[in-house]
């Protein structure tokens, strides 16, 4: 076919992490993000006289909680927002964009994560006889997200 340009789909390590409560650059690289899925919670119906099926009917959707992962960052506004959620019991909802990015920098896709807050905070085991980065994994549960 001529003049026909061949698809690659996008690789998953270049993207970046926007929070709303924070516009430091270290707060926006993260080793790993997950979570960012979403399904129907389902109703099973049974009709009265047909025994070889159920009806199952979509009731609501379901957002899975979002992981991040990254190296243990001491100053950190993202910290201080997890810090105030579990020490103080303020919680602060706010809005987290992760973005992937193609090779020269601009964005692919976004998932916009409406009302984010924390829900688990967990450093990684402090070894002396490894020689491994401290990873911090943050647990973040949401009400939706929407792709664009």
């Amino acid at each position: 076919m001529a003049g026909a340009t061949t698809y690659y789909p996008p690789w998953g390590f270049y993207y970046k992490v926007e929070f709303g409560i924070s516009s430091d650059n270290n707060d926006v690289r993260f080793q790993s993000v997950s979570g960012l899925s979403v399904e129907y919670d389902y109703e099973n119906f049974k009709e009265g006289g047909e025994n070889r099926f159920e009806h199952k009917l979509p009731v609501r959707t379901k957002y899975a909680d979002m992981i991040l992962k990254r190296g243990m960052v001491v100053d950190s506004k993202v910290i201080n927002w997890f810090n105030k959620a579990f020490r103080d019991r303020e919680f602060e909802p706010t809005d987290i964009n992760v973005i992937l990015m193609n090779e020269k920098g601009e964005p692919l896709r976004t998932w916009k994560v409406a009302h984010a807050i924390p829900k688990k905070w967990l450093v990684s085991d402090l070894v002396s006889t490894e020689n491994a980065i401290v990873i911090e994994t943050m647990e973040i549960t949401y009400r939706y997200f929407t792709v664009q």
